[in-house]
């Protein structure tokens, strides 16, 4: 054999041959607090060289114990979380189990509901079959006698006319013989002609409000309310006197912070006195996520007051709250509200100091406070529709005495009665043009008999109707054009607005007008569009002036009691010495040798004798006379004679100067 040739060795040989030299390790013994890392005494001499550095063996148990409190600190985390993972589980879990439970409520509920329209289906087939037959069985007696005598004459007809066509004369006087009883009998038998019975069989299902109560059926009660957001207000947290009751009220949250704006949720509370006795804190739900607790200590001392939401406690429960004796009441910074002797003098005093209310929890500006305003929504009443209780653009509304809401239904042409609990009582009125029917209703108001008077727009007048929405009768046709607003005054005067022109009208109940101001326009003493109208406790009449976009208070004229037969003095001013009540079309004098009717057409002054004249007298300006004005005009707000002067004497009706008063 040859010698051997080396072989080139493998990488991984190679590797193995060739050891790599070891790597220099160095030594961490210094410590930089800057940079809060270790480092060799080169990296000190090098880029740590400005920092300060410690020796690396003198932190490090400080380090230790450092880590070991925070380990410690996050250690005790763990049961807080393992508590809260229970509870929120436990949560999720009775939400499920009441899933389950509302599941099976909802099924048993409505099998037996199938079960109850069968059972009613099966009553009302098995009624329809009982009264069918009996009607029937009835009709059938009847026919089958009917049937029974129409045979019978039949036949006996029959054979008397065979008889008597080709019988004999001896088979004549013997037919004749033996049919006349029987053929007698048959005449005078009485039948049953006339029905024993009738068709009518009508079935009466109230399917449409079944259907509704059905799809109205049950109900999901929840909120998103947690009892960590959940705040308690109130006196009642601080201190309670003895025998007396004490309040709070709790306001529900979400876990946001945000107000939770319905009820029912659980919320229980429970006030332990000084003795350990514990008492059930009666809840009163608002139903609109604030609750009312009312609570009343028996003895004095220091109470415990817990407040739990879902069995969980609200924020700050429980609270301690002091109860004390009526007469151990210290005296409150807050109350301020007395009247204090000032040393100017006697009599003389300082104004006392208001006490603010508090920023409301729903105020958006400022710091915002945990207490809850109490201007909440009561109930709603109503919907889109045209069915009971529901409503197609609603105007005007009224609150009366004996506990009723009187609506205005504009589009669905009737007026609709509540309850001041929002139960729907009843509703009145069609559609048409006639007395009693509504044609687009607007304005709503009652008197204090009750009685329910309507504005009612495109007919140009106001029903009046009995409590019951029967039609009494109807006032202002022929003077109004376009009523929209109706109020009643003290007096019982019915004051109206009327939209298209722009005045207002007062009339006695029995429709006679008492007075009339205001006029198209943009200054104080004119309406451009008025929709409503109010009368205040001093009986001032509040007009909303829509176009002008103002509301308008205006006083009232005196009242007016005059006999035509006065006389007037020369020279003496008319509103003194004859004080008529004046109903305005304009503040425009009236010109020479104008009548007050015609200027009324114009949009002149008019002037009417009220409580002494019908509601058709009118006055009109003759030529001459002294002490006759350009400037006679008529204050168009109050009704009252605003300048000029008129002289001469009324005798029996007429006035010597040209001022005369007729009567149609």
């Amino acid at each position: 054999m040859g010698p051997t040739t080396p072989r080139a060795p493998t990488p991984s040989a190679q590797w193995l041959a060739v050891p790599s030299p070891a790597p220099t390790m160095k030594t961490m013994e210094f410590y930089c607090e800057a940079c809060e890392t270790a480092m060799c005494g080169e990296c000190r001499a090098g880029e740590h060289r400005e920092h300060g550095t410690v020796l690396l063996r003198d932190v490090v148990e400080q380090h230790k114990a450092a880590l070991q409190r925070q380990l410690e600190a996050v250690r005790g985390r763990l049961p807080q979380l393992s508590a809260a993972i229970a509870l929120v589980g436990g949560i999720s879990q009775q939400l499920q189990e009441r899933k389950a439970e509302a599941l099976a409520q909802i099924s048993a509920a409505f099998e037996d509901l199938e079960q109850a329209l069968q059972q009613r289906k099966q009553a009302l087939v098995s009624d329809l079959e009982a009264i069918c037959g009996a009607k029937q069985k009835v009709l059938q007696t009847q026919l089958d006698t009917l049937r029974q005598g129409q045979e019978h004459i039949g036949s006996s007809c029959s054979f008397a006319e065979q008889a008597l066509r080709l019988g004999s004369a001896p088979e004549v006087l013997l037919v004749r013989k033996h049919m006349r009883e029987r053929l007698a009998a048959l005449a005078a038998q009485a039948f049953p002609e006339r029905p024993h019975e009738n068709a009518q069989l009508e079935l009466v299902l109230e399917v449409d409000g079944l259907r509704r109560s059905v799809l109205n059926l049950g109900a999901l009660l929840t909120t998103s309310a947690t009892a960590h957001e959940t705040v308690a207000t109130g006196e009642g947290l601080r201190q309670a006197l003895v025998g007396q009751p004490a309040s709070l009220t709790v306001t529900t949250k979400d876990k946001d912070g945000r107000l939770v704006r319905t009820g029912s949720a659980e919320l229980r509370a429970e006030i332990t006195g000084p003795d350990g006795a514990r008492l059930p804190v009666p809840v009163v739900d608002h139903k609109n996520g604030t609750y009312e607790l009312v609570y009343t200590a028996r003895t004095e001392g220091e109470l415990l007051l817990s407040v739990l939401l879902y069995g969980q406690p609200v924020r700050g429960s429980p609270f301690r709250v002091r109860a004390l004796r009526p007469g151990d009441l210290p005296p409150s910074p807050d109350d301020v509200k007395r009247r204090v002797k000032s040393p100017g003098g006697p009599g003389s005093h300082v104004r006392q100091k208001a006490v603010r209310r508090p920023s409301s929890m729903y105020s958006t500006g400022g710091k915002r406070k945990d207490n809850p305003i109490e201007d909440e929504l009561v109930f709603r009443v109503g919907s889109r529709g045209r069915e009971k209780g529901e409503f197609t653009n609603l105007q005007g509304v009224s609150a009366a005495s004996s506990g009723r809401i009187v609506v205005a239904d504009s589009n669905n042409q009737c007026i609709q009665v509540f309850s001041n609990e929002g139960q729907f009582k009843f509703r009145f009125g069609v559609r048409g043009r006639s007395p009693g029917q509504l044609q687009r209703p607007t304005g709503v108001a009652v008197d204090t008999n009750g009685d329910i008077i309507v504005a009612d727009y495109d007919n140009r007048w106001v029903s009046i109707f009995s409590p019951e929405g029967k039609f009494k009768t109807k006032i202002g046709a022929g003077r109004l054009t376009g009523p929209k607003g109706v109020a009643v005054d003290r007096n019982g005067h019915i004051i109206v607005v009327d939209n298209k022109s722009c005045c207002v009208f007062t009339f006695q109940p029995n429709g006679k007008l008492v007075g009339r101001f205001g006029g198209r326009g943009a200054t104080d003493r004119h309406f451009a569009g008025p929709h409503f109208v109010a009368v205040n406790n001093k009986n001032e009449i509040v007009v909303t002036d829509f176009h002008n976009h103002s509301v308008k208070v205006s006083g009232r004229p005196p009242s007016v009691r005059t006999s035509p037969a006065l006389p007037l003095p020369r020279g003496s001013s008319l509103p003194h010495l004859l004080p008529l009540e004046l109903v305005p079309e304009s503040p425009k004098p009236l010109p020479r040798g104008c009548h007050a009717r015609h200027g009324a057409e114009a949009g002149d002054t008019a002037l009417n004798t009220a409580h002494t004249r019908p509601p058709s007298s009118w006055v009109s300006w003759g030529e001459g006379g002294p002490g006759r004005s350009r400037e006679d005009v008529v204050d168009p707000v109050l009704g009252t004679w605003a300048g000029g002067r008129l002289a001469g004497a009324l005798e029996s009706g007429e006035a010597e100067n040209g001022l005369k008063l007729k009567r149609e």
